[in-house]
């Protein structure tokens, strides 16, 4: 990927998130809700942090299809596309989402990038874009790709998207909350009478260090439901696409993962697992990990435990 192209792509996040906080903290002026807490009440800043919270979840939400097609590069296709390969990724995705019982068809995009992935975002069942990149249709057969494409209409069926929002507003609402309660309580406990400054500081201090641990803590509770969601996805993709076509994809994702494979295209400056394909096996990283290993999902699909 070239350096202008990556550092659009920043660039663009980065003023997306300014112009979420920038809002957020506008409404918060016209409603009159932003004054100190604690000297507010606890139910100001229970306010306070939902708005925080879910706020910045649910616009990333809303925003989700324009985001991807802005940092991805995914350009849609169009169903009367004439190009062979791009209407057969239209024709499958469109099928699958019928069995799947959607009554609005999703957008189909793909974007260039020799990882062998796709994935799913969108605000609603409705309003869904599966994408999928041209390494995953050049390394995979037709099956395989039906496939993964399955597991991810499924995430679009389950409102997996709408989902995750719920519950990374609920996270993002409990850490800035515990978080400013603790650092006031911590602050109040050692400041010095004389010292008012001194103390706001150090509240402040309490409350970025006590964020980032109960950030860490959130984030094992989201991506154990990540992890979740990802086995129902598969058993979703095994009854719209086949059970052996799902584990057949898995397979070709796990052989494409081989670490040999890995290394040599980290070599050429790709991250395989950019969007983590896969996730990790043991140790304190797969508690961090959004994917369960592809092996653990291959054998409760062959064994029939999903």
């Amino acid at each position: 990927m070239k350096v202008m192209q990556i550092a659009k792509r920043i660039s663009l996040m980065i003023m997306v998130n300014l112009l979420i906080m920038t809002v957020i903290m506008l409404v918060l002026g016209l409603l009159g809700v932003g004054r100190y807490v604690p000297s507010g009440g606890l139910g100001s800043l229970a306010v306070i942090c939902l708005v925080w919270g879910f706020g910045g979840a649910f616009i990333s939400l809303a925003m989700s299809r324009l985001m991807a097609k802005w940092f991805m590069g995914v350009k849609v296709i169009p169903p009367e596309t004439n190009q062979p390969e791009l209407s057969q990724l239209v024709r499958t995705v469109h099928d699958l989402a019928r069995r799947a019982g959607l009554e609005v068809m999703p957008e189909v995009g793909i974007y260039e990038s020799p990882e062998v992935n796709a994935f799913a975002t969108g605000p609603s069942r409705s309003r869904a874009l599966v994408a999928a990149s041209t390494g995953l249709l050049r390394n995979l057969r037709a099956q395989e790709v039906a496939g993964v494409l399955g597991h991810e209409i499924a995430h679009v069926a389950n409102g997996d998207m709408v989902t995750m929002t719920l519950i990374q507003g609920v996270v993002n609402s409990f850490v800035l909350f515990l978080a400013k309660i603790l650092a006031f309580v911590a602050s109040q406990a050692i400041r010095s009478r004389d010292d008012r400054g001194g103390s706001y500081m150090m509240q402040f201090l309490f409350e970025m260090v006590f964020q980032v641990v109960f950030s860490l803590l959130g984030s094992m509770v989201v991506c154990w439901f990540s992890r979740w969601r990802e086995f129902r996805a598969d058993a979703g993709g095994a009854q719209l696409a086949g059970r052996a076509n799902m584990v057949e994809a898995l397979r070709a994702l796990k052989r494409l993962h081989d670490p040999a494979l890995a290394a040599a295209e980290a070599a050429h400056g790709q991250a395989f697992q950019s969007l983590k394909i896969s996730g990790k096996s043991g140790g304190l990283a797969s508690l961090f990990s959004t994917h369960p290993p592809l092996d653990e999902r291959i054998a409760r699909l062959e064994q029939g435990l999903i």
